[in-house]
Parts: C-alpha cells; structure tokens; sequence
C-alpha cells in the first residue's frame, strides 16, 4: 500500500515554490542550484526531492501557476461580454470593468512579485512543450485585456491599433517591479487607479484614423513582454 502524505504536504510544496521563485527572481534560475533551494526552506536537499523531482519542475510550476491565476483573474473581470448577463460583481460599464481588470492584475503581480519576474524572465528556459503551453494561456490573458479594451472602444474593434494598445497598457503594468520598491510609500494598489486613468484618458483620445503604416514583416507578439535581467 501506498504511504499517504504526511500532514502539511501541501502547505509545505506551497512554501518551496514560493521560496524557489524569490531565488529564480533575485539571482535568476541558471544560477540557483536546488542546494539553495533546500537551504532557503530549511530543509534537508534529499527532503526537498520528496516534494519536487528537480529544479525544472519548480520553473514549470511556477511561471504556470502564476499565468494560471492571471488567466482567471482575467475571466472572473472581463467575461461575460454580453452586458445583459453580466454578474453583480462585474460593472456594467467598459470602463470600470477596465479598471476592475487593471486593479486586479496589479494586486495579483504585487502579492506574487517573485513569480511574476519568474514569468516575464525565465520562460525562455522552459522546453518547447512546457513553454509553448504557458505561452498559450499568456495569449487568452491578453486577448481578454484585448476584448475589454474593444468593448471601451468599440470602433477600434479589429483595427491594426488593437493589439499594440493592449500591448502598451501591459507595459504600464508588467515593468513596476523594476522601481516600485516593497515598503515603499507607494504601492501597486495606489498606481492601479494611476495606469488606469492614464490608459483610459489616452484611449478616448486615440483616432481611429485609415490603415496604420506597418513593415509588411512586423507582426505584434501575443506576449507578455520580457525585459533582460541585469
């Protein structure tokens, strides 16, 4: 038979990937060995693979269970569209609901800022399957944001600007861990309302103007954007 797991299993698991993604955030994943993994839980290297097989099980778990949570928080705010089924804790208006979405996602990226660099950092050294599919929930996260940016401005639906709008809030949004510094004065719930008045403010005044000029090869990524860790 079986051995069960022991009591606090979970709550243990949940500790290990929290501490293993400071490490990957602070030094960056090829430089953390699993050695300082186990000594930043206080656990023994051999008690460690009780909990996870190796290194890269903990990048695969991390940088998709933060997207997992940025898929939901993107569903549970901007869907339905249909505005007359809407539930009661979504507003009505394209706005706010905008600004639900936005205040949502920085709440998420300040209580996870670890996992959030993790993700926006070390995709890039998962195999392609692993990647691939993490990189395919960060494409529902965006054409979510997308979709709600379009309900605001409906003529902008299907234009050459939709997707680089989309774009330029989540570049508002993704870089705050570069210089809004934990147990500062100001925070991501503070900024929230910031982003969004800027973005909404600067959405009303955009022009749907002819075709945008584009390169015939430039193609805009579907991606959350990556930025080099120094």
């Amino acid at each position: 038979m079986a051995r069960g797991r022991a009591p606090g299993y979970d709550t243990q698991r949940e500790q290990i990937l929290a501490r293993a993604a400071e490490l990957f955030a602070q030094q960056g994943y090829t430089a953390t060995s699993m050695n300082q993994v186990a000594q930043a839980c206080g656990v023994s290297k051999p008690s460690l693979y009780h909990y996870v097989r190796d290194k890269y099980q903990l990048l695969v778990e991390i940088a998709e269970g933060h997207v997992t949570l940025l898929r939901r928080l993107a569903t549970e705010a901007a869907e339905p569209l249909s505005l007359q089924s809407l539930p009661s804790a979504v507003p009505a208006d394209p706005q706010a609901r905008l600004r639900q979405l936005i205040d949502s996602f920085l709440g998420a990226y300040a209580d996870s800022r670890a996992a959030h660099r993790v993700l926006t950092e070390d995709v890039k050294f998962l195999e392609p399957a692993d990647r691939d599919r993490v990189l395919g929930v960060q494409r529902e996260v965006v054409d979510a944001f997308a979709e709600a940016i379009a309900v605001a401005r409906p003529e902008l639906r299907g234009t050459e600007l939709q997707k680089p709008l989309t774009m330029l809030l989540f570049g508002m949004m993704n870089w705050m861990f570069t210089w809004l510094q934990p147990g500062g004065r100001l925070t991501h719930a503070a900024m929230a309302p910031v982003v969004a008045d800027l973005f909404l403010g600067g959405l009303e005044a955009v022009r749907k103007v002819g075709p945008v000029p584009l390169r015939p090869a430039v193609k805009v990524s579907a991606r959350l954007p990556t930025k080099r860790r120094d």
